[in-house]
């Protein structure tokens, strides 16, 4: 199918190179400098009925959702596990830390592949090896083979975990954001909120392998979502991984050009040589303003053929990395993150040990934690895009990313203190019902920050919202893989009283840097943006 070229009214006379327009603050900065995001494009997303974005809205949130309650569906039948299986506890550790780094750190192959071959034939590939992971996994009789098998459900779980973000990222425009991811993350926070206890259930009413089927008739649902309702939302002249795939294309016709000013390409027709000149203007793209662009066909575009280095997820990535402002946000998602999967996994030792709960009253207790989340969320996107619209309001209409950070200010007071509070109500081993309070409230206060910081991150990388998300979840992976190895030694040598008391500590931290990043993000961000169009990344 043919992809539309833009084509601009004739007063434009030197068009510049394509780059980010990071702010976006109003239409005067258009005629200096191209804002990715708004560029024209045909079956523009942005422009779809509200039910269709609803509609997509909902298939990846169910997406998502079945794919975070996989990591956390079996922690309630842990010990069923162990006793089957003959494993060790660290055997069992490893079950969720292998699922955990993989699901982490495989979203950068996903999210390189979306941005070349667009959001959908990605859910597709990544929900069939979703459903044969799950299908080994309920079939498994080793505790071997069970790590093994949770990394490939990992693997095909976690596309829709990283790309998800980014297909919301095209369909919303940037002062919708802050309430829809909200409500998006409702969805991804229900998973683990209701995973325990559907777990602990489908284990006590017939065994823990029920739990693996479960996920898969729910990834066959999902499948067909994907393949029967869904509508692509990615749009290629939006995406700057693909513009930097057609300038690098360009490049190497150029390089072999003989010196006649033919191409050495085995196509030495004029039509050829047309289709070249309709690449570059794609990449070169000259401004774009209201009511001088119209959509026009460009067959050249579908000409570009994928090599290593355009699906390489590495460059991307090391872009948003080294951007400070991306590498300090990067690390304070990472450190909730860890903190969060740490709580569940030793929540679920501690009542089974210390308290003698059942793998039902565990997923009970746990479903506690995700309520406060879903609370969190929902709540915290509102507030977020609140706050924005008042500080734009405030700024006389202009805006910039780090704004977005403002509403993460409210949850920084309570967040350390709920986990002192939680260290000690297990510690001293109060009744079950405080330690059902104090999970509401952590889920509540930490979920809050996370909206706030994964929201500024996708604001502050426009058009590369994608593989911002997935070096977010290799980051929040990474570190939550370590907090799941260590968790068990630590909880048996510190006791739950002095692990939360140093999580609290660390907690605290985490908000430094976020407040970091609110003071000294944009000129951070400003300076990395010059220094990308020098370097002309």
């Amino acid at each position: 199918m043919a992809s539309p070229a833009i084509v601009t009214a004739p007063s434009v006379s030197q068009p510049p190179t394509l780059h980010q327009d990071a702010d976006v603050e109003s239409s005067t900065d258009a005629t200096s400098s191209i804002d990715i995001e708004h560029v024209a494009v045909s079956d523009d997303p942005r422009q779809w009925s509200s039910a269709r974005k609803t509609a997509t809205l909902c298939i990846v949130s169910l997406a998502t959702m079945v794919s975070a309650s996989a990591s956390n569906i079996q922690n309630p039948s842990n010990l069923l596990i162990e006793d089957n299986l003959h494993a060790t506890s660290s055997q069992i550790s490893w079950t969720l830390a292998a699922f955990l780094i993989i699901q982490g750190n495989f979203p950068l192959i996903w999210s390189a592949a979306s941005e070349i071959k667009g959001r959908k034939p990605v859910y597709l590939v990544a929900s069939v090896l979703f459903m044969v992971g799950s299908v080994a996994l309920a079939l498994c009789q080793s505790i071997e083979v069970m790590i093994g098998m949770r990394t490939v459900q990992a693997a095909g779980s976690c596309a829709v975990m990283a790309i998800s973000a980014a297909t919301l990222a095209d369909i919303y425009d940037t002062h919708e954001r802050g309430t829809t991811m909200g409500i998006f993350f409702a969805a991804p926070l229900l998973g683990p909120a209701i995973g325990p206890i559907l777990g602990g259930s489908l284990s006590q009413a017939f065994n823990w392998r029920a739990s693996f089927y479960f996920l898969l008739i729910c990834e066959v649902v999902i499948f067909l979502s994907f393949l029967i309702l869904f509508k692509d939302t990615y749009r290629r002249e939006r995406s700057l991984t693909y513009c930097s795939a057609l300038q690098r294309l360009l490049n190497s016709k150029e390089a072999i050009q003989s010196p006649n000013g033919s191409i050495m390409n085995g196509h030495e027709s004029s039509k050829d040589q047309t289709q070249a000149k309709d690449i570059e203007k794609q990449v070169q793209m000259p401004n774009v303003t209201d009511g001088a662009s119209v959509v026009t066909s460009t067959p050249g575009l579908d000409d570009v053929k994928l090599s290593f280095r355009d699906i390489n997820p590495f460059p991307p990535c090391f872009l948003i990395v080294s951007r400070k402002n991306n590498l300090v946000i990067l690390i304070a998602n990472g450190l909730v993150f860890g903190f969060t999967y740490c709580l569940s996994y030793t929540c679920s030792r501690t009542l089974a040990n210390t308290y003698g709960c059942s793998a039902f009253t565990i997923g009970l207790v746990l479903l506690c934690l995700g309520v406060g989340s879903i609370a969190g969320s929902v709540l915290s996107g509102r507030w977020s895009d609140r706050v924005l619209a008042k500080m734009t309001k405030a700024n006389g209409g202009k805006w910039h990313a780090e704004m977005r950070l403002e509403s993460s200010k409210l949850a920084m007071l309570w967040l350390p203190p709920f986990v002192i509070g939680y260290a000690w109500v297990c510690e001293k081993h109060v009744n079950i019902a405080v330690v059902c309070i104090m999970l509401v409230l952590i889920g509540f206060a930490s979920i809050w920050m996370y909206t706030s910081t994964l929201a500024y991150l996708v604001d502050a990388n426009p058009g590369r919202s994608c593989p911002a998300v997935a070096t977010n979840s290799s980051f929040r992976g990474s570190l939550a893989f370590v907090s799941v190895l260590v968790a068990v030694p630590l909880q048996d040598a510190l006791g739950d009283g002095g692990l939360y008391t140093a999580w609290a500590v660390v907690l605290v931290v985490m908000e430094l840097l976020v407040l970091l990043v609110l003071h000294k993000g944009e000129s951070w961000r400003r300076e990395s943006e010059e220094r990308e169009l020098k370097s002309g990344n």
